[in-house]
Order: structure tokens, then C-alpha cells, then sequence
């Protein structure tokens, strides 16, 4: 376990710095109002689509902030990482940008569209363990026994930086945002959310939502204490962490406003929401924002609210069959 005291908190200075380097690779992806959502929530309701990321998932801002930022020893060394599939492909995609040899670990039951997706940006998949922190634990053994620089998918300050560039972007867009929902699986984005919107305007909520059958943050976050649960239960690969972890809940358990558990029944009725919306592409994980806010409809009334949509890796047959 990484000391508290030991680890490199992100300021809204650095976030700056990130977009500095993201802009150079990265279009902004668009924030766009749902008329449907607004009806149905009763709210304002605005979405950021992150799906639209060449990697169909917010995570690759943070690839490439911290790959352009470690790149003479990534080059040196090469780059190992653990991923159910977006920080996978995050560190895939930046280190094609920049001739860095890449090894992902996954745990088995990762969708064939992330695996492949890896491959096909050059980075080599090694299978290990039934879920995330079991491929994370045999990714630092081999960064050990192998020297490989080792990215820790959810404890690496750049990683944060970079992804936190996203919530810029919807603050300056849309400066009297009142409510933002963002997923919680390794906690990167919430966590940007927090550093961007409890400096430049602390009356913001954010809230976070995670799987009722991968609720470890949600307990750590409730006990005020690190909690690690024996496994996971949810469909929603990209929220299936059994545990939290020390950066983000350093951040988040004195920033974040709120924390909502949704089903994954709750997250496909969202990505069937999200289509029939605005003709936007889902992924469970991606969705879970908006099952959060049909969850607390009645907190949202009236509300200009943004909802991340942070990832659109979904199977084909499994969209087919929710739609």
C-alpha cells in the first residue's frame, strides 16, 4: 500500500499544464444538451461525451500527459500497466504516439473490443487474474522482476492531470454547471472533478456513482478507511475494482458531495437512454452517470446538470441486446 503522506496531490495549476500537452493531440469533445434527458430528469441535462476519444474512452488524456512527461524513460525502459480495457488503451495509444513498447495485464473476461483494440495499437496483452486487482498485482511483479516503468492505473498524479483537462473544458462551456456526475472505478476522473471544480467554484457538486456489485470506494468513502472487498459483481468492467485506492480517496473523501450506487440493470437502461437521446454509444461504465441520475432524480429538479459520458467500448451484441 502507498503512504498518504507520500503521494503528490494534483492542483487546478497542474491541470492547466496537462491541457497544455493533451491539446496537442486531443480535440475537446463536445458538450451537448439532451432535450429527451432534460424531459425525463426534469433537469437541464448536458453530456460529455468522452466516448468520442480516438480510444472511445476519457482515459487517453491521461495516457498521453503522462507518456509525454515520462517518455525518455518509458522509451528506455518500456511501459507496463494492469487495465480492464480504457487505461489500457490509454497507455497503448500514447505509447504508439511516442515509440514506447507496451504491456497490458488483464484479467480474464475483458470484452474481445478492448483486448483487440490493444493489440491493434501495438501493445502486447498478457492475461492474468479474475479481476483488476489481481492483473494490477501481477503487472508490479513483473515491473519488478523485469524493470519495466510501471503505471499504476488510478495512484499516478499525471494520469489525474491529464484526464482532470475534460472537466476544464465543461467549466469553461458551461460556467453555471451546478451538478456533475462521474463514474468512480479506479477514481481518476472524480477525482479531476474535485481538483477542477472545488477551486475555481466549490458551491459545484460533484457526485460520484460506482456498481452496487463493486462498491469499495463507496464503503472506504461511508468508513473514512481504505476497505477492500473480496472480489467484484457487476458487468460494468470499467468500474470492477475491489478496491480504492490512495490518491483519489485522498482527494475525494473531503472534495466529493455524494456517492450513488447503481445495478447494472440501472446502467443498460441508461445506455438505452443515452441511444434513444442522443444517438450516443455507451459502454456500461460509460452510462452509470446517467443511471445515477435517474436514481436521484428528485435531487436534480430544475438543475443544469453534466453528465460524463466517460467510455463507449461496448460489444456489438451486448448493445444490441439492451437496445
Amino acid at each position: 500500500m502507498v503512504e498518504l503522506e507520500q503521494l503528490r496531490i494534483p492542483q487546478l495549476k497542474d491541470v492547466y499544464a496537462a491541457r497544455r500537452v493533451v491539446n496537442c493531440y486531443l480535440k475537446p469533445t463536445p458538450l451537448i444538451y439532451s432535450r429527451r434527458l432534460s424531459r425525463l430528469l426534469e433537469c437541464q441535462v448536458h453530456l460529455k461525451l468522452e466516448n468520442l476519444q480516438p480510444t472511445r474512452a476519457f482515459k487517453v488524456r491521461g495516457g498521453i500527459n503522462y507518456m509525454e512527461r515520462m517518455k525518455h524513460e518509458a522509451v528506455r525502459r518500456g511501459v507496463i500497466t494492469a487495465s480492464t480495457g480504457n487505461h489500457a488503451q490509454s497507455i497503448a495509444y500514447a505509447g504508439s504516439l511516442f515509440g514506447v513498447l507496451v504491456k497490458i495485464v488483464m484479467p480474464k473476461g475483458v470484452p474481445e473490443l478492448k483486448t483487440e483494440a490493444v493489440k491493434d495499437l501495438g501493445a502486447e496483452v498478457i492475461t492474468r487474474g479474475n479481476y483488476y486487482d489481481e492483473a494490477r498485482e501481477y503487472a508490479e511483479q513483473l515491473a519488478s522482476e523485469k524493470n519495466y516503468l510501471y503505471v499504476h492505473g488510478s495512484n499516478e498524479p499525471l494520469l489525474h492531470e491529464g484526464v482532470a483537462t475534460m472537466h476544464l473544458e465543461i467549466i469553461e462551456e458551461q460556467p453555471d454547471v451546478e451538478v456533475v456526475i462521474n463514474p468512480i472505478g479506479g477514481g481518476s476522473g472524480a477525482s479531476g472533478a474535485c481538483v477542477v471544480y472545488k477551486t475555481l467554484n466549490p458551491g459545484i457538486k460533484v457526485i460520484g456513482t460506482q456498481a452496487e456489485g463493486a462498491p469499495a470506494f463507496y464503503h472506504s468513502w461511508k468508513q473514512g478507511a481504505m476497505i477492500h472487498s473480496d472480489g467484484v459483481n457487476t458487468a460494468a468492467e470499467g468500474l470492477a475494482t475491489a478496491q480504492a485506492y490512495e490518491l483519489p480517496f485522498k482527494i475525494l473523501r473531503e472534495k466529493i458531495d455524494d456517492i450513488v450506487l447503481v445495478s447494472d440493470e440501472e446502467m443498460r437502461q441508461a445506455v438505452k437512454a443515452i441511444f434513444l437521446g442522443t444517438g450516443q454509444v455507451a459502454e456500461l461504465s460509460g452510462a452509470a452517470s446517467t443511471a445515477a441520475a435517474f436514481r436521484i432524480k428528485d435531487r436534480l429538479k430544475g438543475k443544469k446538470v453534466v453528465l460524463l459520458v466517460s467510455g463507449g467500448n461496448i460489444e456489438a451484441k451486448q448493445l444490441a441486446s439492451i437496445l
